[in-house]
Formats: structure tokens, C-alpha cells, sequence
């Protein structure tokens, strides 16, 4: 088909039983169809000359001859300047004015076409209509202010405009999107017409090249589907006729206007910022030739609507804004209130954000979600980058729409879910009622294009709107505020606890010392005086005392982990080993552990990469198997990986291991403060980078250590 026409449209088409090839339509060049309606006459003028005119120009002008012809012999001077002043006023749209030739008056519109000035001309009625005119579109347009909402403005304007003209039906007709498929919104008929509010029509209806034109041509005019075309002379068909109210009709929509039993029709285009948000279609069973007076009202009518609607709009949209804007700052009050709660455990009331019927939320790994039925992130969904939103109304499954906030580091995010939009099957006209078939057959009607739409929109939800990506944004963004602000106060928290864990433990060690002296010195002083329990007593002080300090030592080295700047360089791991070994190779000779070191270099602080090793390789001699084993100490990238093959941490309290002062096998440490591998932790965050255990493939532990590059940092 076409880039326009996607795959499920163009297999719904074949699926509706037609043989009609759907891209005829499209690749229409209906602004350049070579003719107008034979109920006026146009003439392209250049340089003075009448370039190109319709066939019918002698009969509706009573001039012969007139291609090639001089303008003058049509006009005179007087006529000509005002004409091609209004040409020039007006560029990029029509005027109008009356002219007499001779004893017929005719209402004129003009308009440019690159290098031809466009001149339509068409019998005005009898009697003028302005004065008749005026007074009924004054009391319609106040009454269309008064509409509260987007159906009442759209029902309000059917029903003044088929007063107005006198058609058998007119609808107001709103598009789903730009290029989307449309709904019938608001009706009048006659009580002998099938109705057809609540109809929906397929995007293929109006392809891309009629809704361009319904954007630059506030209004459009059928007088009679059987009209025979006044062919334009010479080469009428490279003539532009975008602009032309009299302009000839695609044989396409006049078939489906026969099918449906119609012979006379007018469109007004209803805009939303220059984009096509609607149509005001009308209808009806006899010819019906509307002078540019009533045109010029209806026009006048589309433009004023228009104009509601967008304020309409806008005002929906506003107040939808400010629902989300309270529901998000109730969120966040909750949120920054209790760190602990968080959409990860309880995703109540992010459904009131955005319209949705599910809300999921991923985090950590962890999925929760407000429809029981959902147990994990959709396959087809996208987590975009932070700042950005993801969205699709199309997804395999139950839910095809999804919109996608991320909120944090690897892939958490917040998931608005929509099920499927469901259709009621309504149709124009009675199926049971025979049609008349053009020889395209039923697809050229309203039946036909409602068994497309309906296969096409299968498996798709509602469309995300501006105002559900708007609010969502707006989370995002909110959610980071406080994020940042989270972190510059848990910062600022870190520094504090620093300095008062610095100073404690640097105060703690003066009054310590002398309690560990003062025992000392009574046992010295009172050698032989004292009995076996005061003894074992000032020993246990003594005891207790040193293991204090080896407690304040580990903490004033965790503390200063914060506030020492890095000094950076590329450490050959194996320097880095043998600088190590000198602090913990006698545990590892004690406990028989033999060390294989590999190569490769890490990029760290080598002072704090040393710290790392002591700790590592301690713990491997500590937490050795009996009978002695080894322990291998690589690089994997940017991480330093240390294997052991001893007595190994049970799964579930690996990430224990690596908090302060926490031991997993008191009875297998003798000595030492339980702070290695939260040092260990604490100096790969000072790098920008992580600390975890996991099982190493011979039973031991394997502990990965990664040093963020300073190019990704």
C-alpha cells in the first residue's frame, strides 16, 4: 500500500471482502482533477490573458472565445483593480465580490495560483442575502457561546447549520487524532434517514491529500454528484485548484456519495491550531447550489466554533492538569514524608495521574501492580531514559496501551496501562436495507468502512493524549526534584555523620587508653595481693578495653574513607598484591592459603586499592577451610574480582556481610573489628562503584569489587 496506509489498515481492507485498491485514493491528485462544478465558470488569468478557462465559460459568461483572450474583454479596468487588489490582500486565501456584466450579475471569488490570478464566477441569486442572513447566524453564534462542552457546542452548531442551508443531515464528525480515524459527535437528520451519531469511520475515509486541503479550505461544496465537469482548456490539469470553491469532485467520494443515496453535500473544516481536528458534514437528497453568501456564513460559523472548541479544550485540559497536579503533589507529600513508602510496595493513587486501568510499577526487580493479573513488565514495552516518556497504543495483549516514566537506575519505572478500546458496531445505514453499489462495491460506504475500522482498531487502546504525556512529564521531573533534594540532604547528613564519627571515636581513645592503663597499673601494683577473680576481672578490662580501640581504629579509618580526596592512577593488580601481602601474608601462611595473582591493572587510588587487598585477603585466611586452600585475585574489566575457596557466606546474608561491625561467623573470627567489608564497600562507592559477594564456583566466597573509570564517571 503506502507509507500512510499501515499494514493492520491494509489488511483489514482485504479482510472486509473488497477488491478496491485503497492507494487509487491516496495517490489522488484531487487539487489538479482539470475541472469545476458546471454551475459556475472559472477563468486563470496571466499577464492580462485568460491562460486557462472552463468549457462552460460561453454559456455561463455569454463571451465565446475566450482562451488566450485578453481579461479586458470580460472586464473592464475598474473591475480588473479591485479584483486583483483582493488577490493581493488576501494571499493564501479567497475574497469575493459582486460584478455585473452586461445585464447578469455574478458573485466572483478570487484567489492567486503560483503565476495565474483565479477568477470563479457565479450567478448570484435574485434578491441579495446579507440582511436575511445576518440576524439568524448573530443569534446562532450567541447561543454557541453558551455551550459548556465540547458535545453540547458541536450539537448546537448541526442543528443552526441545517437552518440554516436546509440539508437532510448534518454532523459534526471529530478525529481521533491528525491522521487518525473520526466519530460523529453531534447530529441532525431527517426522520426518513438512518442516523449515524455514533459512528465511527476508518482513517482510509479521508486520505492524507483531503485533509490537507480541508486545512487550507475552511469549506467545501458538492451542488450534485451527477453534475457533468466544465473541463478546464488548455492543460487544465497542471492548474492548482487548491483554493477553488468551484472545483471539480474525486469520482471516488462521488461514488460513496451515490452509494449512500446523497446528491448534494458541504464540509466545514473545524481547526484546532491549524491542524484538522473535525469536520462539519452535511448532506442532502436534491441538487443544492449555496450562494457564496451562505457559504461565507457557514464559514464564518466553522471559524467561530472552531474557536469555542479550542477554549473548550483548553479548559478541559487545563482543569484535567490541575487534577493531576493535585493528585502529584499529594504523591510527593507522601513520598518525601516517609522515605520508606514507596510506589515500589504500594502504587496507590498514580492511577489518578493519567486515565488509565492498571498502573505497574518496577523496581529493583521487584513488580507491583494494581490488576492482580500482572506479574511482570510487558515484553513490548520500552524504558526510556530518564527525562523521557515511552508510550504505545498498539502492544501484544491484554493491555495494548502503555506509558512508560522512568524513575531510577536500571529500568525502574512507573507503567499507565490501558486495555483494549471496544467499538459498538454502528452502522450508517440499515444492513438489512440493499445499497446502490458503485462498480468499487460496498467498500465506497459507510457499511463497508465501519467493518475496516472495526478490524483495524482491534488490539489497540485509546491514544495517549498531550495532556496524559504533559502530567506524566511533569511526575518525572517532580519525582527528580525530590530525588535531588533527597540526595543533597543525605549528602549533607553523610558529611555530618563523617565528622561525628571522626570525633567520636578520636575523643573515645584518650579515656579508653587510661582505663586500660589504670588496670594495668593495679594489676602491676598489687601483684600477689589480689585473688584469682579480681585478676580475671582487670584481664577481661584489659581485654575489653583493646577490643575497643580495634573498634574505634576500624571506625576512624571509615570515617576518613569519606573525607579523603582520591588520587587516582593505573595499578598493576599484582604491585598492588605484594604491597598487601606484607600486611596479611602471615594469616595466610597461618591458615596454609596460597595466593594466585593474575594480571590486568585497575584504575584507583593505589593507597585505598591496598586497603582493599588487606581486607580481602585477611578474610580469606581468616574464613579458610581447615587444611588451608587459595584464593585468586584478578581483573575483570574495571572490577577487582577476589576468589576464595573457604567456608563460603550463605545467600541470604551476603549483602549482611558488608554492613558495619556485622559478622556472619563469629566463631571462625578470633580477632578483628567485622568493618573490612563495609570498608571495602565504602572505598568502591568513593571510586563511583559497587561492592557485592557472591558464590565462588568451588563452595568459597568470590567477591567483585568495580572501580568506575573516570571517563564514565
Amino acid at each position: 500500500m503506502t507509507e500512510w496506509l499501515p499494514e493492520r489498515v491494509a489488511a483489514a481492507e482485504r479482510e472486509s471482502g473488497t477488491s478496491f485498491d485503497l492507494t487509487a485514493c491516496v495517490r489522488e491528485p484531487i487539487h489538479r482533477l482539470g475541472g469545476v462544478q458546471s454551475y459556475g465558470a472559472l477563468l486563470a488569468v496571466t499577464r492580462e490573458r485568460v491562460a486557462v478557462a472552463s468549457d462552460n465559460a460561453e454559456a455561463v459568461l455569454g463571451v465565446a472565445d475566450l482562451a488566450g483572450a485578453p481579461i479586458g474583454r470580460i472586464i473592464d479596468e475598474q473591475q480588473r483593480d479591485t479584483l486583483w487588489s483582493l488577490a493581493e490582500t488576501d494571499a493564501g486565501q479567497t475574497a469575493m465580490m459582486p460584478l455585473e456584466l452586461g445585464a447578469r450579475r455574478f458573485d466572483v471569488t478570487v484567489h492567486r495560483s503560483g503565476e495565474h490570478v483565479v477568477l470563479e464566477f457565479e450567478p448570484a441569486p435574485d434578491t441579495p442575502e446579507f440582511g436575511t442572513l445576518y440576524a439568524p447566524v448573530r443569534q446562532a453564534l450567541n447561543r454557541l457561546q453558551r455551550a459548556a462542552t465540547v458535545v453540547e457546542a458541536c450539537q448546537d452548531a448541526v442543528r443552526e447549520i441545517r437552518e440554516l442551508t436546509g440539508y437532510d443531515r448534518v454532523v459534526a464528525y471529530r478525529f481521533e487524532h491528525t491522521d487518525g480515524p473520526g466519530e460523529v459527535i453531534a447530529e441532525q437528520v431527517a426522520d426518513d434517514w438512518e442516523p449515524w451519531l455514533g459512528l465511527w469511520f476508518p482513517a482510509t475515509d479521508i486520505p492524507p491529500q483531503a485533509r490537507l486541503l480541508y486545512e487550507r479550505n475552511w469549506i467545501r461544496v458538492i451542488a450534485d454528484v451527477e453534475d457533468t465537469t466544465a473541463r478546464l482548456e488548455p492543460g487544465g490539469e497542471e492548474l492548482d485548484l487548491s483554493l477553488s470553491v468551484l472545483r471539480t469532485v474525486s469520482p471516488f467520494h462521488l461514488e460513496y456519495l451515490r452509494n449512500i443515496g446523497v446528491t448534494s453535500s458541504m464540509s466545514v473544516s473545524l481547526l484546532d491550531d491549524g491542524r484538522l481536528w473535525g469536520l462539519i458534514a452535511c448532506h442532502g437528497r436534491r441538487r443544492k447550489v449555496l450562494s457564496p453568501q451562505t457559504r461565507a456564513a457557514c464559514e464564518f460559523f466553522g471559524v467561530a466554533l472552531s474557536l469555542h472548541l479550542a477554549a473548550l479544550r483548553e479548559r478541559d485540559e487545563a482543569a484535567a492538569r490541575e487534577r493531576s497536579r493535585t493528585v502529584i503533589a499529594r504523591l510527593l507529600e507522601r513520598y518525601s514524608l516517609d522515605l520508606a513508602m514507596r510506589w515500589s510496595s504500594d502504587p496507590a493513587g498514580l492511577e489518578q495521574v493519567v486515565d488509565c486501568d492498571a498502573v505497574l510499577v518496577c523496581s529493583d526487580g521487584t513488580v507491583v501492580s494494581t490488576a492482580p493479573e500482572l506479574k511482570a513488565l510487558p515484553e513490548a514495552v520500552t524504558v526510556p531514559p530518564l527525562g523521557e516518556v515511552w508510550h504505545s497504543d498498539q502492544l501484544p495483549g491484554e493491555f495494548p496501551g502503555a506509558l512508560v516514566l522512568p524513575f531510577g537506575p536500571g529500568g525502574d519505572c512507573i507503567v499507565w496501562l490501558r486495555r483494549e478500546r471496544t467499538v459498538p458496531r454502528r452502522w450508517a445505514a440499515d444492513p438489512r436495507t440493499p445499497v446502490v453499489l458503485g462498480p468499487h462495491g460496498e467498500r465506497l460506504t459507510p457499511r463497508g468502512s465501519t467493518a475496516v475500522f472495526l478490524a483495524s482498531v482491534r488490539g489497540r487502546s485509546m491514544p495517549w493524549t498531550t495532556t496524559d504525556l504533559a502530567m506524566t512529564v511533569e511526575l518525572g521531573r517532580a519525582v527528580m526534584g525530590v530525588a535531588v533534594a533527597h540526595a543533597r540532604q543525605l549528602a549533607e547528613a553523610n558529611v555530618d555523620l563523617d565528622a561525628f564519627a571522626h570525633a567520636a571515636a578520636h575523643d573515645l581513645k584518650e579515656p579508653l587508653r587510661g582505663i586500660a592503663n589504670t588496670s594495668t597499673f593495679i594489676a602491676e601494683d598489687a601483684a600477689g595481693q589480689l585473688d584469682d577473680v579480681t585478676l580475671r576481672r582487670l584481664e577481661s578490662i584489659q581485654r575489653l578495653a583493646t577490643r575497643m580501640d580495634t573498634l574505634l581504629n576500624a571506625l576512624l579509618s571509615y570515617a576518613r574513607l569519606g573525607r579523603t580526596a582520591l588520587n587516582r592512577s593505573s595499578v598493576p593488580v599484582g604491585e598492588a598484591v605484594a604491597r598487601a601481602l606484607e600486611v596479611a601474608g602471615p594469616r595466610l601462611t597461618e591458615a596454609g592459603v596460597r595466593v594466585e595473582v593474575g594480571d590486568g591493572k585497575i584504575d584507583a587510588d593505589p593507597l585505598l586499592l591496598d586497603q582493599v587487598l588487606v581486607n580481602l585477603l585477611v578474610n580469606a585466611g581468616k574464613y579458610a577451610r581447615p587444611g588451608g586452600g587459595t584464593v585468586a585475585v584478578g581483573v575483570d574489566g574495571d572490577a577487582l574480582v577476589v576468589s576464595d575457596d573457604g567456608i563460603g557466606m550463605p545467600a541470604h546474608l551476603r549483602e549482611q556481610a558488608f554492613q558495619l561491625f556485622r559478622r556472619l561467623h563469629p566463631e571462625a573470627a578470633r580477632d578483628g573489628s567485622g568493618a573490612g567489608l563495609a570498608i571495602v564497600r565504602r572505598i568502591a562507592e568513593r571510586h563511583g562503584g559497587q561492592a557485592w559477594a557472591e558464590e565462588s564456583p568451588s563452595g568459597g566466597t568470590t567477591v567483585r569489587v568495580t572501580f568506575t573509570s573516570r571517563e564514565r564517571q
